[in-house]
């Protein structure tokens, strides 16, 4: 019967290595940007869970998330104050203690039914990796279409696992990442007699080998000269602004590129205030510039259809109007409406009250078909979502189009994580990303995720590239969601396995009652 696995840290210790594990973690991602980290945040997070109880990981893991998450996503707090900030990481943490009990029950059950050097060292990383990939994948679809900020993956825009995604996508990144991680512990905590160099060679031997993957082959197709453009206007939610403000700023930066042929402007989301289907105004700005132009402008607005309100990227062409038009098929929950408004309403009432206007998630397909270039659109936080990305792609976007509007978030983070997820996207898909912010930083990004243009934050101006279109699809695009489901319901299958055929062990031994001692016809020895 194998040993009960004790843990390797006090309670007390634990925890406070947990709580410092959030910020170490959370260094591993935009702005700091110092991808090594992610793997120390995680590593000190999962030793801290070994041998646990079920109580004491929940508590270790909801300490060791919130202490991320409120680092992570404090630009929330900049738009609505601290309660949406800490609500946002308090329910993101519940779903991480959870588990966090998932990952410490493999860590226990595990050697115990495979008591062997494959189950400690082959069978547990894998296992602990896809627990972690369903919780990610969980949290990122559910509820109210989730939350994916703060995957394990989104750390390595820039570093040398990057290119992975092409090939396993977002959440096989994140499983590749833990795999690694479990391994080096597991190595360093095998009982047997292992060498020193044995023990850095394995991890070390590990780590070449995810390595030295080759990158997916770009596949070109043919190419597309886009203008991009930056107005720095007044746009966030609460600026002070008169109607009208946002499109005249866009509309002065959109000059610069008159007289460069291109195949296509592009503006960010709310690109303009007034809605040019419906504001004469606003359609006579954008007529006149894509006449001057020579091409059509993309730009974000707020449209209104049968008493809907809806958050629309519009392919506007001179003379025609709106030829196409895409509404944003996630709004944010409690940012662009409130789900189960009169449940929420009386735990905050002034903060629900300052979303007044309801956004109604869009229907439509995400591609526009500009002068032959088939363009997937994204409209801020899509571009988080997985399965947008890959509809684009197999509806036959040749290049992707991240329309955002940074402005609510001023200086912080939000900027650098989200167009760090850009660039993953462009790698993942093979396409180039034009990420295209109302005030910055906005980057045209090439399919092996190299920036190609920068406008700099809070700095009006317009970049002109000619970037590579693809037809291709890579690995990640067409088995992407495929390999998240197989690592993650191979984790939680291999753990209800392990729980079904561990061996049980008596937790209150019964002491046998002693046989009385017979006295009558005691025979002679």
């Amino acid at each position: 019967m194998t040993r009960p696995t004790r843990p390797l840290l006090p309670l007390t210790a634990a925890i406070l290595l947990a709580a410092a594990s959030g910020p170490v973690l959370d260094a591993g991602f935009p702005d700091k940007g110092i991808w090594p980290l992610a793997f120390v945040g995680a590593a000190i997070f999962l030793v801290c869970l070994i041998g646990r109880s079920v109580g004491g990981a929940l508590l270790v893991g909801f300490i060791g998330s919130v202490s991320f998450y409120l680092v992570h996503v404090s630009w929330v707090s900049l738009y609505l104050g601290p309660v949406p900030w800490i609500a946002l990481s308090v329910l993101e943490s519940i779903f991480f203690a959870v588990g966090a009990v998932l990952i410490t029950l493999a860590f226990r059950w595990i050697p115990r039914v495979w008591n062997n050097r494959f189950g400690r060292l082959a069978l547990l990383p894998v296992v602990v990796a896809g627990l972690w990939t369903a919780r990610e994948a969980l949290v990122s679809t559910w509820p109210y279409g989730g939350f994916a900020w703060g995957r394990m993956a989104l750390s390595q825009s820039e570093s040398p696992f990057a290119p992975l995604v092409a090939w396993v996508g977002l959440s096989g990144l994140s499983f590749l990442m833990v795999w690694l991680i479990v391994l080096t512990i597991q190595v360093v905590r095998e009982p047997d007699a292992l060498t020193t160099f044995t023990r850095i060679a394995v991890p070390a031997a590990a780590i070449a080998a995810v390595l030295a993957v080759p990158a997916v082959p770009f596949v070109q197709s043919g190419e597309a000269t886009i203008a991009a453009v930056q107005g720095n206007a007044k746009a966030g939610y609460f600026d002070d602004r008169e109607p009208g403000d946002i499109l005249a700023a866009q509309a002065s930066a959109t000059l610069d590129v008159v007289g460069t042929e291109v195949d296509m402007v592009v503006w960010p989301e709310n690109g303009s205030d007034l809605n040019p289907l419906t504001d004469p105004q606003a359609a006579g700005v954008l007529d006149y510039l894509a006449s001057q132009v020579g091409a059509p402008i993309l730009t974000g607005t707020v449209t209104e259809r049968d008493g809907e309100y809806f958050n629309t990227s519009l392919l506007w062409v001179a003379g025609t109007g709106a030829l196409d038009y895409y509404d944003k098929r996630h709004p944010v929950p409690f940012g662009e409406y409130v789900p189960d408004r009169e449940f929420w309403e009386p735990f905050a009432p002034d903060l629900i009250g300052l979303v007044a206007r309801e956004y109604t998630p869009g229907t439509r397909d995400n591609i526009f078909n500009v002068n032959g270039v088939i363009a997937g659109i994204s409209i801020c936080f899509d571009i988080v979502d997985d399965a947008l990305t890959r509809e684009a792609v197999d509806r036959g976007a040749q290049v992707i189009i991240a329309q955002t509007n940074n402005a609510d978030f001023g200086r912080t983070d939000e900027n650098q994580q989200q167009l760090a997820i850009a660039r993953l996207r462009a790698i993942e898909s093979s396409r180039s990303v034009v990420n295209i912010s109302t005030v910055g930083t906005s980057q045209m990004i090439a399919p092996d995720g190299k920036t190609l243009a920068e406008i700099p934050a809070y700095e009006p101006g317009a970049m002109v590239e000619t970037v590579p279109t693809s037809n291709a699809r890579t690995p990640a695009m067409l088995y992407g969601a495929q390999i998240e489901a197989a690592v993650s319901l191979f984790g939680l299958g291999a753990l209800i396995v392990a729980g079904l055929s561990r061996p049980r062990q008596n937790r209150s031994p019964v002491t046998p009652t002693p046989t009385p001692r017979r006295t009558a016809n005691r025979q002679p020895a």
